[in-house]
């Protein structure tokens, strides 16, 4: 960027007010500008022949925005103790600067490390059942114990639910925001905006004093999913927003998780689906955690490893294999070299292993252990 972070800003802010011109343009513009400064000062002649933009459209770029809404923005956060946070800040999270159209700006409005390793979009109706809630409120905290940051919308239903359970457990939650970050939306949830910025954040794209409107509220679910190494889908109707956060971390090359649900209600339409896609099946937190690498860093700054006894009923041949294979992959080949056995019989024990849930099949006959037996 440059050596006046507050003039980038301003100039940032310039250009997200030009008609047409998205996060993933203004990128690869300055990028090949150089800065943010030079792609407002150079020569056009210059800017044409390092972008491949024409000298008509970098004089409409220079013209077709708005220097009073850019220090209205910038008037308005330092009046509300917000953040102004560009993607060329270092500290922007890194998940999300890595997915496709990352917002190239955030406004940022609490007090939390945007760099936890470990984050989880919990995402799902705004008309949850009894079991929805209870399923919500259950797995949140089981995750908030493991050190899980929670990332959600503030919407009605099981976003509500997700971020008041961590707030109760003094955990850490992002609230992502389809409207401005100065709008509280919806309006009953107005104590728990304040109480997410105690130990959490508020998250928006939108410039302040944008309103909640329909369309908003899609497009930001590109930023729960991006912040997240999974996205949890806890009860959704057909058409939910949940399921568009779910195809933005399958984008994003994200895990999906989701919690089955009564075939005869609308709200499990969705996570029943996912499941019949591809998304892992979720009865409880070992469902995540396996899937995620069994490893979490715990509310004591430690980190815990998922510890089980292996089963009574393993055979000794299965018992030397679960033993010899720790968290990372090892080939079937290797396994026969290293125990000295032949193949029929380690495929046998790991067809075993695999039915006793112990180990993990992986593409190209590659086998890992699922937990750290004792």
């Amino acid at each position: 960027m440059s050596s006046n972070p507050e003039s980038s800003l301003r100039d940032l802010l310039y250009l997200l007010t030009v008609p047409n011109l998205g996060p993933g343009r203004i990128r690869r513009l300055v990028s090949a500008a150089g800065s943010i400064e030079r792609l407002l000062a150079a020569p056009f002649q210059v800017l044409a022949k390092m972008t491949g933009m024409s000298e008509k459209r970098f004089a409409r770029l220079r013209t077709a925005g708005s220097w009073q809404v850019a220090d209205d923005q910038l008037s308005k956060a330092a009046a509300a103790d917000v953040r102004i946070m560009s993607i060329w800040d270092d500290d922007y999270p890194e998940m999300l600067r890595q997915i496709p159209q990352a917002p190239v700006i955030l406004f940022v409005k609490g007090h939390l490390s945007l760099q936890k390793p470990r984050s989880l979009a919990v995402v799902g109706t705004r008309r949850p059942s009894h079991y929805g809630r209870n399923v919500t409120g259950r797995l949140v905290s089981d995750l908030v114990d493991h050190g899980f940051q929670i990332v959600s919308g503030l919407a009605r239903g099981i976003d509500t639910i997700a971020h008041q359970t961590v707030v109760d457990k003094h955990g850490q939650t992002i609230a992502v925001l389809g409207c401005g970050i100065d709008v509280v939306y919806p309006a009953e949830n107005r104590a728990l905006f304040r109480a997410i910025q105690d130990n959490g954040a508020i998250f928006s794209e939108y410039m302040m004093g944008t309103g909640p409107d329909a369309p908003n509220f899609p497009r930001r679910n590109r930023i729960i999913s991006g912040l997240s190494a999974g996205t949890l889908v806890i009860e959704a109707g057909e058409r939910s927003g949940a399921l568009i956060t779910a195809n933005y971390a399958l984008e994003q090359n994200r895990e999906v998780f989701a919690v089955p649900g009564n075939i005869y209600q609308a709200g499990s339409i969705g996570p029943n689906r996912l499941i019949q896609e591809g998304a892992r099946l979720v009865t409880g937190i070992d469902d995540i955690l396996s899937e995620l690498g069994g490893i979490a860093t715990g509310q004591q700054g430690r980190e815990e490893r998922i510890v089980r006894p292996l089963p009574d009923t393993l055979s000794e041949l299965e018992r030397r294999i679960a033993v010899f294979l720790q968290d990372e992959p090892v080939h079937v080949d290797a396994l026969v070299m290293q125990l000295d056995l032949s193949p029929a019989s380690i495929l046998a024990a790991l067809l075993g292993l695999e039915l006793a849930g112990v180990v993990t099949q992986l593409p190209g006959k590659m086998f890992v252990k699922k937990y750290l037996g004792i």
